[in-house]
């Protein structure tokens, strides 16, 4: 089936679902216009360490021949990245480490399996930070992974590749890991939707691990309304996953009426490390939504200090990440970066009572949220306090710092584009609610989407898919 003019990899989730559903489109269609777009792209961009153009046509050719009778579920014939710390059956998991000859996963991650039954095309394995241990969204074992819209910038980490391939147009969506703002961040940066979502939502098994208590499947894309049907897809119990939830998020979305809300706002943005630039986009957004952020209430932050949770958060991933990773610190053939080995042996030098109060920052930041959200419905703030910065630049201390409280605290926590910076690139505005509260908060997410004319871009486009 041949559609002309029609470029798949202009479409979202949902737009690309529509086109299937009406002929406009076939699953092979959608799948050799992101293939050429990688084939094209990738090279300069970096966003792909395991692409594999044959299987991704076959799982195309097999959704074809479904929707001659029958559509397998939501996904079907959608192309999906996926982050290289999910197991995918038969493909090594190298976690952005050194690993030459990495075991090939005996099955696939839990929310692998969900996207398959649901019918999606997996595109390939997305780039990294080493052990998904930073934002720099670079890892010194793979090429550069570059900014779509600025080569000579960052777009953001851990899951660099996964928000390039959904930014550029070689994927519809992605699949993440968020353990601080891992997906958050480099959906600010690049202009995407991601959601972190409550803790236990979504099952981790199978998920190369970087902290228990914080790590969550993160998902991006370019609406509001895909990060919804992707949720729907990979929410759900799991009997193998310790901290699975069985009480799960609605699948209808609830009533909402914006004007109505309780709007949580932080005092002083400056003294977080905001720059000038940020909080003046954030104004504006602000400005633009008006009466649909209803009541605004300034929080009270007196008791809680940013940037030691992100200490306090980041220590207990380089424990974990010490017992995760201890075969591949001892592989003198392939070892890992210096930068890596450091931030691991900076954990190994840490007491026991450094432990126990980094992991009390946890249940601290659960009691604040349950605190915060008795006097408010939602969180509002810039989700980064900058934007992207060049390559050659070293990771901002404080990225992760307006990140960090939803992972801590468990709570869900959405990213949508609000607008552009003075250096053209995007900027992030990040809605954090109690937990459970995913839908409602994607639901709000998409009205101020809306009202801020949030509408997805498309970088490097010369004409040709």
């Amino acid at each position: 089936m041949n559609h002309g003019a029609v470029d798949a990899t202009r479409f979202g989730v949902c737009q690309t679902l529509a086109a299937l559903a009406s002929g406009n489109l076939g699953p092979v269609d959608v799948a050799e216009a992101c293939l050429q777009r990688a084939h094209r792209l990738n090279p300069q961009l970096g966003a792909f360490v395991d692409l594999r153009p044959v299987l991704v046509r076959e799982q195309a050719q097999a959704s074809a021949h479904r929707r001659r009778e029958h559509v397998l579920g939501r996904l079907d014939g959608v192309p999906i990245a996926i982050k290289d710390c999910f197991d995918i059956a038969g493909w090594p998991t190298r976690v952005g480490l050194p690993r030459a000859a990495a075991e090939m996963a005996a099955r696939d991650a839990a929310a692998v399996t969900r996207l398959r039954a649901a019918g999606a095309v997996l595109m390939g394995k997305t780039a990294m930070d080493e052990g998904a241990l930073g934002a720099h969204g670079q890892n010194p074992h793979y090429p550069p992974v570059r900014h779509p819209l600025k080569p000579t910038h960052t777009p953001g980490g851990s899951s660099s590749g996964a928000a390039v391939a959904v930014a550029s147009g070689m994927a519809l969506a992605a699949l993440g890991a968020d353990g601080l703002g891992s997906v958050r961040i480099p959906a600010s940066y690049c202009g995407l939707v991601a959601l972190k979502p409550t803790h236990g939502e979504i099952s981790c098994v199978g998920m190369a691990p970087s902290a228990r208590r914080l790590d969550c499947v993160g998902i991006l894309a370019r609406e509001v309304r895909d990060a919804v049907v992707m949720l729907q897809v990979l929410a759900g119990y799991d009997a193998e996953d310790a901290f699975s939830r069985r009480r799960r998020v609605a699948f209808a979305l609830p009533d909402l009426e914006p004007g109505r809300l309780r709007i949580g706002l932080l005092p002083d943005l400056a003294a977080l490390g905001v720059g000038a630039d940020m909080q003046q986009v954030f104004a504006r957004t602000l400005d633009t939504l008006g009466e649909l952020l209803g009541q605004r209430h300034r929080v009270d932050c007196a008791d809680w200090d940013f940037a030691r949770a992100r200490r306090a958060g980041l220590l207990l991933m380089e424990a974990e990440m010490l017992h995760t990773f201890a075969a591949d610190l001892l592989d003198v053939a392939h070892p890992v970066s210096p930068r890596f080995r450091h931030m691991l042996d900076y954990a190994r030098g840490k007491s026991a009572a450094d432990y126990v109060a980094a992991d009390r920052m946890l249940d601290a930041a659960r009691l604040k949220a349950r605190r915060l959200f008795a006097q408010v419905d939602v969180l509002v703030t810039p989700t980064t306090p900058n934007g992207a910065y060049a390559l050659d630049q070293s990771e901002p201390a404080n990225a992760a710092d307006l990140t960090s409280f939803a992972s801590l605290s468990g709570c869900p926590a959405v990213s949508i584009p609000m607008g552009t910076l003075q250096d053209g690139l995007p900027a992030g505005l990040q809605l954090v609610g109690p937990p459970g509260s995913d839908l409602r908060l994607l639901e709000l997410a998409e009205v101020f989407a809306a009202a801020l004319d949030a509408t997805p871009v498309f970088p490097m486009d010369d004409g040709h898919p």
